[in-house]
């Protein structure tokens, strides 16, 4: 997609900063057209990271996922906030790496599922039609064989159809994994436990038995027929090569972890370790993980935070030079807030009016109520804490309880909120600072 098509795209889903959205589109474009060059250029360009400046509830996160998700990236979101320096009890920053190679091995497996869907389900149909059709014995005549194939292929259809979905087989259950929990642990370690795992299972070779409906092992049976089928090894290949070239790892809270000049928190070690640990990560190095070594040079960093009280120069100047790119988010006005409310593909009140629908109930907003919520809201974002879109929510949950929680009475009606109900609802506890700190 083309920077102009991935904010396009954007823009269906968030309202504002473009900026933003500019800044990110052609972050990810240039991953498309470094890959167009010579290798010995590609192995110099080098993704430029984003540092992404707004209070909370403006978007910044949704920014960058919802991006991801429509390019089919590997991406995850980890808070700086939950890391601390090596030594310390805690996540050390390596393990965020370890994250998007499993994220991205996840990814790659869902579409090859997608891709062996036929397979699969060829897969499972065929091993249900086993159960309900044994097989015939060995050195069968001819002629029996012929039969035989002929009551396979009708019973094979019947299954298609669904008709044999009320009959009980006995399948063989699939064999339960031992968890272990990666955390902080080398991936040494990790590969030793999972040895271990694999000693438990061989050792326990009877499966776990259980009759099912028909219905039921189609479901089951999926688990079996995408190991038999998927080839584990080169998802693990190419899942370590799509993390490498084109994750995204985003660092929210990294304003949690800069150290204000005039601060106590100078005297906190973990804070600047924390920042000194994501130097050689940002900038590039190899970490290892339990799928084998990745390359951290392409992964793209997008960093944000509200930096309410510390600024993006309280960080330490090495770890500012790894984030050349800089964006300030806009914080939300009452327009802002109104277009939230109705422009969206999937807008709150959209999702609202859907949810009371399950209830055979017609919820309506006056367009006059929609610009109350869009005001209120902002009022209590001043008067209170700026959390920015999320302050919608609360208050759509307060103006909507009585309906939601008295639904059935209103069933096969239409319910409106007009403006005054929402004045009704809210003015008391908006010009109550104490109160709106505590329900809004």
């Amino acid at each position: 997609m083309t920077p102009r098509e991935i904010v396009s795209y954007l823009d269906e889903y968030i309202i504002g900063q473009k900026e933003a959205k500019k800044r990110v589109a052609i972050a990810l474009r240039n991953r498309y057209r470094r890959k167009q060059l010579d290798k010995e250029l590609q192995d110099e360009v080098v993704p430029k990271n984003i540092l992404m400046i707004g209070s909370t509830g403006v978007g910044k996160t949704e920014i960058a996922r919802r991006m991801a998700k429509i390019l089919g990236l590997p991406f995850i979101k980890v808070e700086a906030s939950k890391y601390t320096e090596v030594g310390f009890v805690g996540r050390d920053v390596e393990s965020m790496v370890r994250d998007l190679v499993n994220a991205s091995i996840m990814l790659v497996k869902e579409e090859q599922k997608e891709k062996n869907q036929a397979a699969i389900h060829d897969y499972v149909i065929d091993k249900i039609t086993q159960k309900l059709l044994p097989a015939l014995p060995k050195g069968s005549p001819q002629n029996k064989q012929d039969e035989y194939k002929i009551a396979y292929d009708k019973k094979k259809k019947s299954v298609l159809e669904g008709k044999e979905d009320h009959l009980k087989i006995e399948i063989e259950l699939p064999k339960k994994s031992i968890e272990f929990q990666e955390g902080n642990l080398p991936p040494e370690i990790v590969r030793i436990q999972e040895s271990i795992t694999k000693v438990f299972m061989s050792s326990n070779k009877e499966s776990p038995k259980k009759e099912v409906t028909v219905a039921e092992a189609k479901e089951i049976l999926k688990v079996e027929a995408s190991e038999e089928l998927l080839d584990m090894d080169s998802i693990r290949l190419e899942g370590l090569k799509r993390a490498e070239e084109d994750g995204i790892i985003f660092i929210d809270e990294i304003d949690k972890v800069a150290v204000s000049g005039n601060g106590s928190s100078r005297q906190d070690p973990s804070k600047e370790g924390v920042q000194r640990d994501l130097l050689p990560i940002v900038e590039g190095s190899s970490i290892s993980t339990k799928y084998g070594q990745i390359k951290t040079d392409y992964i793209l960093f997008i960093a944000a935070g509200a930096f309410h009280l510390s600024k993006p120069s309280d960080l330490i100047p090495e770890l500012q030079g790894r984030f050349p790119l800089r964006v300030e988010l806009n914080s939300l006005d009452e327009e802002i807030l109104y277009q939230i409310l109705t422009q969206p593909k999937n807008s709150l009140l959209k999702q609202y009016i859907a949810l009371i629908k399950t209830e055979e109930v017609d919820l309506e907003f006056e367009d006059s109520a929609i610009r109350a919520l869009a005001k209120l809201s902002q009022k209590a974002n001043e008067k209170t804490e700026d959390i920015g879109a999320r302050r919608l929510h609360t208050v759509l949950e307060k103006v909507l309880e009585e309906v939601s929680f008295k639904a059935d009475e209103y069933k096969g009606q239409k319910f409106v909120i007009n403006e005054e109900m929402v004045h009704q609802t809210l003015d008391d506890l908006i010009e109550n600072t104490d109160v709106a700190r505590y329900i809004l």
